[in-house]
């Protein structure tokens, strides 16, 4: 029996928690529930009173108000075999506390802990957590062949591309002890799509994944820009891969937020406008930033999609004046009006953007792995690509560039005979428009809390009445998420990955600050004033002047209160509360 498809046993008595480790039944992880100290025992140690459960991992453990909680998985989900390792979606979580009561906690911490619960609730809620229990998950194929044999002896925990371990916080204390470290893994956060195909009868199997970065991670109106070590907003490294007679090849792409230092808060308003700072130096993080790409990455082509009108153009304008500041031959930068070039449903007009970088592409290469194991060609640069939220029009650039890499890759690999191209392989074709748009979904719901604009020309190749009218839909959810829910989700995001630790001895936490009443009553003497308006009109008075002076007068109530509300609308909408490093300006 495969090891990676057994599952661990849980053992939970009054006193402790005992985890025994999959396929090896002589080392039981014990967790004591009083002191929090964690140990190694035999089989043999295991109480037989204890209450018994299947788990299918441990996330971790987190401190919350009432104490320490552990976090299982108690549901997986196979995706497919990488490699012959078997990887898994994470679909359920556990929250095991190490306290038997709460009953030590006042009615506030009581209160307090049960929102600090829902907040590591939702954000494991958030789909997209995969992980491989005898595999490294968070490196490129590329990185993972050029690796030493002492990289090769350490633990998966240990090797780790910690950008993309979104346990990692929750993980600490196992990580401070060696012998730990076979009960845990690391979990990505993104998108993962295995599927085997068949092009000319010949059978290779296509993957795509997509790892979100845990650095600078967020919800998209609350992280955007950089932080000061250079992380960029929604940063996602995506690699395709792709397996055919035990030879591979892969092609690396990255997105990420404008690195530079700006904001664009919340305000009621459909569309906040981008406000950049004026106080901070933005060349140290956007040099910081780009050394640490092309450290890992090698060469940078920066394709900025954003506007070059309106209120994105003050955003294009900065970045392209970086770029020339740091005269680094390393880095090249081409801007791209997606919306003008592509406006009148002219999406053919892509082509001239792939077109024009098709000279790099070929520089860049790709990485391939022959059948005996050998490295024949190395990728040496990638294409960094940003829109505003780099979620809908970057997912549709990234997976014209992936087709074009994969088109040599299989021709190549003798999949493709000479002068046949992706697009006449219909069958192929169709899996591969429906994965770039799952990538885009994936991503989009992370961020932004909604599904993916665009994807229908994802999908299709055009551009639909019906995907405007979803389209449409989606931009009205994002807009109430962004402004009503995204405060909370920043906050469940920050406690999450360690971006704010519970502190037990705190009586009061942040969680209670109280917003002013003008802020409550507000709403409510809007919504009042609108329906007396609706109820004057249907409920006439005696003469028409008097009905019209009613409904004139809560009219102008409505309107001037919504006025009111619109001009403040920054104390209206739902902030976070938890991480205040950044002014919310």
């Amino acid at each position: 029996v495969n090891a990676a498809s057994l599952r661990h046993v849980l053992h939970v008595t009054s006193e402790k928690f005992y985890i025994e480790a999959c396929g090896d039944a002589n080392d039981v992880l014990v967790i004591d529930r009083v002191s929090m100290e964690m140990t190694l025992a035999g089989f043999r140690d295991i109480p037989l009173s204890g209450v018994t459960k299947s788990i299918c991992g441990i996330m971790g453990t987190i401190r919350l108000v009432a104490g320490m909680y552990l976090i299982v998985i108690i549901k997986k989900r196979k995706v497919g075999n990488l490699f012959g390792h078997t990887v898994w979606k994470a679909v359920e979580f556990d929250l095991l506390s190490y306290k038997k009561t709460v009953l030590h906690l006042t009615e506030n911490q009581m209160q307090d802990n049960k929102t600090f619960l829902s907040m590591i609730t939702s954000v494991l809620n958030t789909d997209g957590f995969y992980f491989c229990t005898d595999y490294d998950l968070t490196h490129t194929q590329q990185r993972l062949a050029n690796t030493s044999p002492d990289f090769q002896e350490m633990s998966l925990l240990e090797r780790a591309d910690q950008r993309f371990v979104w346990n990692g916080s929750l993980l600490r204390d196992f990580l401070a002890q060696p012998e730990l470290h076979k009960f845990v893994f690391p979990v990505i956060h993104g998108f993962i799509m295995m599927k085997p195909c068949s092009i000319n009868g010949k059978i290779f199997e296509w993957i795509l994944i997509s790892r979100r970065s845990c650095f600078r991670a967020g919800v998209r109106y609350y992280v955007r820009g950089i932080d000061s070590e250079g992380h960029a907003a929604n940063f996602v490294e995506t690699e395709q891969i792709v397996q055919y007679s035990n030879g591979r090849a892969s092609f690396v792409q990255t997105r990420g937020s404008m690195p530079f230092f700006w904001s664009q808060r919340p305000n009621l308003k459909y569309k906040p406008k981008p406000q950049i700072s004026s106080t901070t130096n933005h060349l140290d993080g956007f040099q910081r930033h780009f050394d640490s790409q092309v450290l890992i990455y090698g060469k940078q082509v920066i394709l900025n999609l954003v506007n070059q009108k309106g209120s994105e153009l003050p955003l294009e304008q900065t970045f392209a004046k970086l770029v020339n500041s740091m005269e680094s031959g390393m880095i090249k930068y081409i801007a791209f009006d997606f919306h003008k070039e592509c406006s009148k449903m002219r999406w053919h007009r892509l082509q001239l953007l792939v077109d024009a970088v098709a000279e790099m592409q070929d520089e860049f290469g790709y990485f391939m792995l022959s059948s005996d194991g050998k490295v024949v060609v190395q990728q040496t640069g990638v294409f960094r690509s940003n829109c505003m939220d780099c979620l809908d029009r970057t997912n549709v650039v990234q997976s014209l560039l992936a087709r074009r890499a994969l088109q040599s890759q299989l021709q190549r690999m003798g999949v493709l005979h000479v002068g046949q191209k992706i697009e006449e392989q219909a069958e192929f074709e169709k899996i591969y428009k429906n994965a770039w748009a799952d990538n885009a979904n994936a991503c989009a719901k992370q961020y932004a809390g909604t599904g993916a604009l665009k994807t229908d020309f994802t999908r299709t190749g055009r551009r639909t009445q019906w995907g405007l009218v979803m389209d449409g839909w989606n931009s009205m959810i994002r807009y109430y998420k962004n402004n009503f829910s995204d405060g909370f989700r920043q906050d469940s995001i920050d406690l999450f990955l360690g971006n704010y630790s519970v502190d037990e001895m705190e009586i009061l936490t942040p969680l209670q600050l109280q917003k002013d009443w003008k802020f409550l009553t507000l709403p409510i003497i809007m919504l009042v004033a609108f329906s007396m308006c609706i109820i004057c009109l249907l409920m006439a008075g005696d003469t028409w002047r008097e009905t019209v002076a009613y409904v004139l007068f809560w009219a102008v109530a409505g309107v001037v209160t919504a006025t009111v509300i619109l001009l403040n609308g920054k104390e209206f909408v739902n902030v976070p509360k938890l991480v205040q490093k950044e002014k919310m300006d």
